[in-house]
């Protein structure tokens, strides 16, 4: 079993988490580091090892680097490629974006969500951290000396709860006062995860795997098509966002049509077309793509519990942070936690939502700024400035420690928090 050097102080905090996610998993594991006393309630019966691929940029690659053990698994079945080739929707060069060297911001990892989920998932059982599986969540419920879950006829409590649920999440409704809406994006994904025989196979794609890991972009009015081939070219996925209007009440996904996808693409690089030609029908998902509007808090009225991860900020894919973002909220509560004290859990999430909001917020709005240069560039004022459409690799995003800027930020974030509850109360 692994162990945290040096064993971790017992808090005394107990925590309830809602959901085995990267947010809920991360949010254990960090709060175990911290001494408190962490359980994950999960709905899902059993944890498959599903999705595509999915990115964690070296703001959260530094806090997989914190866990004894867990890069040396990650390694062997992420993606290694050293950038990002752009190419315009018919297949002309435009230029290719080199990843900054290790040194520069720290490490990423890139690879198959459930293959990712499942080392991270494994790590959290390891470690000794209770997970319940098939545990149906009715309601939220909060005093002021405490939180907690009405579950499979079960009323739970602690000190804390924490809801990574996803957008989904019935905690939004006790942080809100109301039940929020989803708005359509008008936008969907086909995406796919698959092996690579067959593009070896074809003049058209086998320099895309048969040389190891590449990555390529192709970009078009109002949509991309984003390839990856990943464990030295021996898998491979793809992702196709483009402009759909259906009007759906929230995001989901179904089985894609190699033929719809092929329409989608219509006058594109050949390439792309037999790349989706290759796609076993099985393995090609159709994700269609909603908007929340961002949340004016992510605390209940008690501040008992908080939302996490996409609960509280749903990401867009162009953003490549969702994932990272929701690790980073799971870092920095259970800091806030340690810092706070069982006796003053309510600071804790004030601090955790003050430090996080505006951050989060920043990041977001990457992936709708991404999106939009890509989709409404000028292509002959990019073929002048290729460099125009490079994807962002800022310092303020990815040089990010969550957990030092929590324990750095802490004071002063509380200090501000009792100053305007002093000013409220002398009005």
């Amino acid at each position: 079993m692994p162990t945290f050097d040096p064993p971790p102080r017992p808090t005394g905090i107990r925590v309830l988490i809602v959901g085995a996610g990267f947010a809920g998993l991360t949010a254990a594991i960090e709060c175990l580091r911290y001494g408190h006393k962490p359980i994950v309630l999960e709905s899902f019966p059993q944890l498959k090892v599903l999705g595509d691929i999915i990115s964690f940029s070296s703001n959260s690659g530094r806090i997989f680097q914190s866990w004894p053990g867990i890069e040396e698994r990650l390694d062997p079945i992420c993606h290694n490629s050293d950038g990002i080739v752009f190419k315009t929707y018919d297949g002309e060069y435009l230029l290719k974006q080199y990843w900054e060297p290790e040194q520069a911001y720290g490490k990423k990892f890139n690879g198959h969500r459930g293959e990712i989920h499942e080392i991270v998932y494994e790590y959290a059982r390891e470690l000794g951290i209770e997970i319940r599986l098939d545990q149906q969540v009715m309601e939220y419920w909060e005093t002021d000396t405490e939180a907690g879950v009405v579950l499979n006829g079960e009323r739970m409590a602690a000190d804390v709860v924490l809801a990574a649920d996803g957008v989904r999440s019935k905690a939004r409704t006790i942080v809100l006062g109301y039940e929020d809406k989803p708005k359509s994006s008008g936008y969907a994904v086909y995406r796919a995860w698959m092996d690579s025989d067959e593009l070896a196979k074809n003049p058209l794609t086998a320099d895309l795997v048969v040389n190891g890991d590449s990555h390529t972009g192709w970009l078009g009015p109002d949509i991309h098509f984003l390839a990856a081939s990943i464990k030295n070219g021996r898998e491979f996925s793809w992702v196709c966002t483009h402009k759909d209007e259906a009007d759906v009440e929230e995001s989901w996904q179904a089985p894609g049509s190699v033929s719809d996808a092929l329409r989608v693409l219509e006058g594109w690089d050949p390439t792309t077309h037999a790349i989706v030609r290759a796609t076993p029908a099985a393995k090609l998902v159709d994700w269609k793509l909603v908007y929340r509007d961002p949340l004016p808090t992510w605390l209940s009225p008690q501040k008992r519990i908080a939302l996490i991860g996409d609960a509280a900020h749903p990401f867009l894919p162009t953003s490549i942070q969702g994932a990272s973002q929701s690790m980073e909220d799971g870092t920095c509560i259970a800091v806030c936690l340690a810092l706070s004290g069982k006796d003053d859990v309510p600071t804790a999430l004030r601090a955790f939502e003050r430090m996080r909001y505006e951050r989060v917020k920043k990041a977001q709005e990457t992936g709708v700024s991404t999106r939009d240069t890509w989709h409404k560039a000028d292509f002959d004022r990019v073929r002048q400035n290729p460099e125009s459409i490079k994807l962002k690799r800022e310092a303020w995003l990815l040089d990010h420690d969550a957990e030092k800027h929590a324990h750095d930020q802490f004071e002063t974030t509380v200090a501000q928090i009792r100053d305007e509850d002093n000013g409220i109360s002398k009005l």
